[in-house]
This record gives C-alpha cells, sequence and structure tokens, in this order.
C-alpha cells in the first residue's frame, strides 16, 4: 500500500514545453514574415522576441502547475481496509482527484496543498449498496403514493444526495427510482452540478404483476398514466428481458428485480418467489448480455435460493436464511447486503408516518428474523458488503448500521470493510473506489476517535473529500 517515492507530474511538464516549442515556431513564422515584408532585421526585435518568449513560458508554466491540482493529507492514523491494520503518522498525497502515493515521511511538493488531519483517523470514502436517494417518507403515507408525481421528487433528490455525502457515503448504489428520477440525480452529480455520492443506479424496479414491485391493495380502475414499461412490472421471459434492455437503454447500471414479497408494500406474502426460476435466469442472462450486474430483492427462504442458482450477484434482505441459503451463497460468492438497522425506526416511527398496519405486522415478523439471519450469515462465512435500505429512514443516518453489523457477528473492522473494499467489489469498482491506494480516486473521510473502539464514531464523520475536493472539514485545528 506505501511507497517511499513520489512520481512528480512529469506529462504536465512535457505538456508544458511542447506548448512552448509550438509557440515559439508560430512566433519564428509571424516574425519572419513580418521581417520579410515589413521591417527590416533589428536587434530591438531579437529582444522583443525573447521577451515574449520568456513570459509565454512562465505563464504556460504556472497554468499547468495550477492544473496538477496536487494536495497532501497529514493523516494522524489511517484505516488500512486491505490489512486490516492501522497506520500511523502517514501522508497521503493526491494529484486532482488520484491517489498517487501514501505513506509515512513522504516528501511533500511545495506547491502541493496540505491538509492536516495529523488529530484524526482517516478511512476511504464509504460505500452504500442499497440506497433509494432520491425519496423518503413524508409522514402521509397514502399522499406520497396518489398525491406527489415524479416531478416532486425530483426537485428534492438533490438534498437527500447532499446529505449522503455529508455523511462520508461518497459512492452508492441506489436500487430503485421512478421515472429515471435516479439517472438525471446521477448525471448530474457527475457534471458537478449539485453535491452528491457517486452513483451507479437500477432505476425502475422489475416486479411481476401483483408484486413487491407492483402497486397492491387498491382499486384495479386506479391509472398511472405512464408508458407501461416506466412501471417496470413484467411477466415472462420474453417481457422480463424486454424490460432489462428497457432499463438499459434509458441508464440502468445495475439490474434490480424482485424475487420475492416484501415488507413495506400490501401484497399479502411477505417471502415467497414472485418470479419462477427460469424468468430469474432470464433476467440475470439478460443483464449479463448487456455487461451489468444484478441484484434480488429477496426475504422469503425460497426466493433467495432460486435468486442464488439464477446467478445474481447479490440477496437484499436476506431475512429468513436457511443453512442451504447460506452454503449456496458461499459456492457462488453471491454477497448479502441485510438492512439490518431500519428494523427500529420502522417499527418506532411508521405508525406515526400513516402506514398501514398490515405493513407494520410484517416487519414485526421479519425485523428480528432477519437479524439473527445476518448472524448465521456471518458465522457461514458468506460475504457481506454494506447497505442500509436508506430512504426507508431518514438520509443521512447510513452510518447507523454499523453498530448492528458489529452486535450481529462483524468485527469493527469487518464492518469497515463491507462498506469499502467489498461494497466497491460487489459494485465492479474495485479497482477505482474502496480504499487508499496509490491509482484510485480521491475519496477519503476522516473521524475523532478510532472506530476499531467505538464503531458508532462513523455516524459522526467530520470530513469528506470525494474526487479530490473537500466537501466537508469540521475537524478541530
Amino acid at each position: 500500500m506505501t511507497s517511499n517515492t513520489y512520481t512528480f507530474p512529469v506529462l504536465s511538464i512535457i505538456r508544458a514545453f511542447a506548448i512552448v516549442a509550438i509557440i515559439n515556431s508560430a512566433f519564428n513564422f509571424t516574425y519572419s514574415n513580418i521581417q520579410t515584408n515589413c521591417y527590416p532585421f533589428s536587434p530591438y526585435s531579437m529582444k522583443l522576441k525573447f521577451i515574449l518568449l520568456f513570459t509565454l513560458t512562465i505563464i504556460f508554466c504556472q497554468l499547468v502547475a495550477a492544473q496538477s491540482k496536487l494536495k497532501a493529507i497529514k493523516a494522524g492514523k489511517v484505516i488500512d481496509v486491505v490489512s486490516g491494520t492501522v497506520l500511523n503518522q502517514q501522508v497521503i498525497l493526491i494529484d486532482s482527484n488520484t491517489i498517487v502515493n501514501i505513506g509515512a515521511g513522504l516528501a511533500i511538493p511545495a506547491n502541493a496543498e496540505v491538509i492536516d488531519l495529523s488529530n484524526a483517523t482517516v478511512l476511504p470514502g464509504l460505500i452504500d449498496c442499497h440506497t433509494h436517494i432520491t425519496s423518503q417518507p413524508s409522514g402521509d403515507y397514502y399522499g406520497d403514493i396518489f398525491r406527489k408525481t415524479p416531478m416532486d421528487y425530483a426537485v428534492t433528490a438533490h438534498i437527500y444526495a447532499k446529505r449522503t455525502l455529508q455523511a462520508g457515503f461518497t459512492t452508492c448504489r441506489d436500487v430503485g427510482a421512478a421515472a429515471f428520477i435516479d439517472v438525471a440525480l446521477r448525471n448530474a452529480i457527475n457534471s458537478g452540478e449539485i453535491e452528491g455520492p457517486r452513483l451507479q443506479v437500477a432505476t425502475l424496479f422489475i416486479g411481476s404483476t401483483g408484486s413487491h414491485g407492483d402497486l397492491n391493495g387498491f382499486s384495479p380502475f386506479l391509472s398511472f398514466q405512464l408508458p407501461k414499461e416506466m412501471m417496470g412490472v413484467a411477466d415472462g421471459i420474453d417481457a422480463l428481458r424486454k424490460q432489462v434492455r428497457y432499463n438499459i437503454k434509458y441508464g440502468a447500471d445495475v439490474i434490480k428485480f424482485g424475487a420475492g414479497a416484501g415488507v413495506l408494500s400490501e401484497e399479502e406474502s411477505v417471502g415467497a418467489p414472485q418470479f419462477s426460476l427460469e424468468e430469474m435466469k432470464a433476467i440475470v442472462e439478460e443483464a449479463k448480455m448487456w455487461g451489468r450486474k444484478t441484484c434480488a430483492h429477496a426475504h422469503g427462504t425460497d426466493a433467495i435460493k432460486q435468486a442464488i442458482r439464477a446467478g445474481v450477484a447479490s440477496v437484499e434482505h436476506g431475512s429468513f436464511l436457511d443453512a442451504e441459503a447460506i452454503q449456496l451463497m458461499k459456492q457462488q460468492g453471491t454477497y448479502l447486503v441485510a438492512d439490518i438497522y431500519n428494523d427500529d425506526y420502522i417499527m418506532s416511527e411508521y405508525k406515526r408516518l400513516g402506514y398501514p398496519q398490515k405493513i407494520l405486522d410484517k416487519e414485526q415478523l421479519v425485523g428480528r428474523t432477519q437479524r439473527e439471519s445476518f448472524a448465521k450469515a456471518v458465522k457461514g462465512g458468506v460475504k457481506i458488503a454494506y447497505g442500509t435500505d436508506a430512504g426507508v429512514y431518514p438520509h443521512g443516518w447510513n452510518g447507523k448500521q454499523f453498530y448492528y453489523m458489529v452486535k450481529y457477528g462483524l468485527t469493527p473492522i469487518q464492518a469497515i470493510q463491507a462498506a469499502t473494499i467489498n461494497a466497491a467489489d460487489l459494485l465492479g469498482w474495485k479497482e477505482r473506489v474502496g480504499s487508499i491506494t496509490k491509482g484510485k480516486w480521491a475519496d477519503i473521510i476522516a473521524i475523532e476517535g478510532n472506530p476499531l473502539d467505538d464503531v458508532t464514531l462513523l455516524e459522526k464523520v467530520k470530513f469528506v473529500m470525494k474526487d479530490g475536493k473537500v466537501y466537508k472539514n469540521e475537524l478541530k485545528k
């Protein structure tokens, strides 16, 4: 992870000399024409040429130096998530948006901006693999469904994105949003128009008729004026393949589907399969053909096992795991993304927020069992990636889940790895994010204290850098 040398941006110097050489050639050409056609040779002309060329050289060298945007972070402690160790008194060198070196005692270039985090613990930017960043409950369950349009959600999505970034989550996989709001949000963040985490988005949740992904419990005469494909509801192999293509056409980075029933919807079951194995395989195969991973919403045991056999990259929730499901996940390398904090919030707040008793009853059934299943999965050696279902509870609270992951079996460093290198691997971005390593994007956070002693400190992130840009610094000098 460390090295004792720092490579200056040689390419930038070469570019500067190339520019000066071009200017010199252009000047010689112009000067030659002036001399031939207008004025005789004069030593004052040569002096003028030298002064102009020297001035231009200085200007372009300054521009190149400014463009390099060198930063040096002095870190008191660094959590090395790859080795699972703590490194002391490290220097992290950053050029633009990339980490170019890290180590103890590194020389800091004279033109680098120095960021002093010597009294803090530094970690890679955190990753949440299961968010719904475009919405959260307003307190009016039926109003959220029937009175709001996608435009209502779109105009507030940037608020939740900023809160998530401020909480230290520099990357998220957003697994379901209406009307491609998540695509527009991702693009606006990428272009620098608004602040937020780097996003992989699933766009439309793919569900069967009457499933967790469909509107249940209401009159069949209700109609939403959207293109049929924009509802995400499809049945049968051909229709599902078409739906996958539709999602990808309009911007999906990952495909999310409902392998089984859910909690926060009004269908009767909480866990029964809602696609056949053949339908699930069709979704996974189609997504893979287009270079996309798949994740499956699944609470029930049979739905979980069918999704694993179909080849999904991750099972979301995974509430009712049995020994066979755990063994299958280990064999297939399937990640478990279990949202084991939000049961507390749902049971304490959702009645006040107007949710039907049917939903509260289902959560009562699922919450404790999901945590027990998580503990079994940890003990059984299943790969764990961090995912919270943020949007079910207020955005920006993503860090609250660390405590529960440790309570139900992970060590603090394992919980941190779930939200860094493991999550990066699940997203297919392990070469870009997930650790403070040379060549990766400069996504860096800092806290006061040691999270290996108290993992709840990750609920209080004080410093946030994403892509080499500082978005938050509340650390005491």
